[in-house]
């Protein structure tokens, strides 16, 4: 399967059309749920519905699709100016 070459971030390798798609699928759903939550924060009903907990669900959201998105990824370390050279 070719692979793509992607943005020039440091750590990130080029990946796979499935990777990509499988990564892509993964962020649809999550703007799904994340519009949800909006509609919820903005319904207008004060007290409806608990802002903290929201705050908390977006954001743990967001944390649990960032950690699905490296995990097909695979993002790796990096090396810095002054680290020794591999042998």
């Amino acid at each position: 399967m070719p692979e793509r070459t992607g943005l020039p971030v440091s750590g990130y390798r080029p990946q796979s059309d499935d990777a990509i798609a499988l990564v892509n699928h993964f962020k649809a759903i999550e703007e799904r749920l994340l519009r949800d939550i909006d509609v919820m924060r903005d319904s207008g009903a004060v007290g409806r519905f608990d802002q903290r907990w929201l705050s908390i669900a977006q954001t743990q959201l967001q944390q649990g699709f960032m950690a699905l998105n490296r995990a097909v990824f695979q993002p790796g370390r990096i090396r810095l100016e002054g680290d020794e050279k591999p042998d």
